[in-house]
């Protein structure tokens, strides 16, 4: 079939809206109409790595409706509204424990698909598609049954696009890596989509204490909508003693959303003895530790995919906290039609927008 998507042709080259072939839906396969999808810095970063010579679409934070599912399918029917997440294979050891963010054929399921095993062709030519198993940049992807979260047909699929991976990454890293108690008080460096999830999430739970760190004022005014107690400018000088003198003695916890070395010492610095890190942003590949504070005070540093979460129990969640009022993502998003995608992206890296997502007509 025929379908328009949003192809990435270099690094530094806009986006361009393209009439693409799909194949259609093999064993195990379904095929969806996109409403939305959430930009995602993932995205952006993939953008710049992909080699010129293999445009490719992107896009993984998908939402939309079932139009056929190929053999072998259950569970999944036509007419069925979906958020879309990331691929699994469901049968490694770590899948089977929970946590198919480790799955063990991550990189083979989630990296695309190239040449003749990609689903997505233009003049002959293909396209990497696949991208997380969605490439959502399009307006229907085929994708796997385990990527597929069924929702009730009233959600409003462009609010809660960005379940699949960004909303899910910085609640699930609350929920599933970080654990803070009600007398716990919980530092978060950035607060984009995944720090702004993460500060609902620990409002949800009733933590007693949210700190948001943040170099954008507009964004520390929204943390303090949200439910952050305390915000500070994050080019204070002096940013450990503010949360020090916040907390007493340091936050028992702490998230990093940003991948700055700079912010991390910052981050370890700030907590308190026997305190954790979480760490979820791939920016700088390598940074130096000053390995005597983590012996000294007993701290610990902790990386997550995707908060350590089943998308299949944890995406649910995140919809009841949604209709409950506690995730109100109309305060994240801002939506663009899939021809003003460029725009988009312009928004989301300039951070004058904390969610952009794309709509299909």
């Amino acid at each position: 079939m025929h379908i328009t998507a949003a192809v990435a042709r270099g690094a530094d080259a806009p986006f361009s809206i393209e009439n693409l072939r799909l194949t259609g839906p093999g064993k195990g396969e379904v095929l969806v109409r996109i409403i939305a999808s959430g930009i995602c810095h993932t995205d952006l970063t993939a953008k710049q790595n992909f080699p010129p010579e293999l445009p490719v679409v992107l896009g993984h934070e998908g939402a939309g409706i079932v139009e056929e599912v190929g053999p072998g399918v259950s569970g999944v029917h036509v007419n069925d509204h979906v958020l879309i997440t990331f691929s699994s294979c469901g049968s490694c050891a770590l899948c089977e424990t929970g946590l198919p963010g480790y799955c063990e054929q991550w990189v083979t399921l989630n990296g695309g698909r190239f040449g003749e095993h990609s689903p997505l062709a233009r003049d002959g030519q293909p396209i990497v598609g696949g991208f997380f198993g969605q490439s959502s940049f399009a307006s229907h992807i085929v994708t796997g049954v385990r990527n597929l979260v069924v929702v009730d047909r009233d959600l409003d699929l462009a609010m809660t696009a960005a379940f699949g991976c960004g909303i899910q990454t910085g609640a699930g890293t609350i929920t599933s890596v970080l654990r803070p108690e009600p007398d716990s008080s919980v530092v978060i460096f950035g607060v984009g989509g995944v720090g702004m999830a993460a500060l609902m999430t620990a409002r949800a739970l009733g933590v007693g204490q949210l700190i948001a760190v943040d170099l954008s004022e507009a964004r520390l005014e929204l943390a303090l909508q949200l439910g952050a107690d305390v915000v500070i400018d994050g080019t204070a000088d002096d940013v450990v003693a503010m949360i020090k003198a916040a907390t007493g003695s340091g936050a028992t916890h702490a998230l990093d959303t940003t991948g700055s070395a700079a912010v991390v010492a910052t981050a370890i610095d700030a907590l308190a003895a026997r305190g954790v890190l979480a760490l979820v942003a791939l920016g700088e590949p390598t940074m130096p530790i000053e390995v005597a504070k983590l012996i000294g005070q007993g701290k610990s540093l902790r990386g997550s995919i995707i908060g350590d979460v089943d998308p299949q129990s944890f995406i649910p969640q995140l919809v009841d906290w949604y209709r409950q009022g506690k995730f109100p993502m109309e305060k994240l998003v801002r939506t663009y039609p899939v021809e003003s995608i460029n725009e988009a992206v312009a928004a989301a890296h300039s951070g004058s927008v904390i969610k952009p997502v794309i709509t299909f007509s």
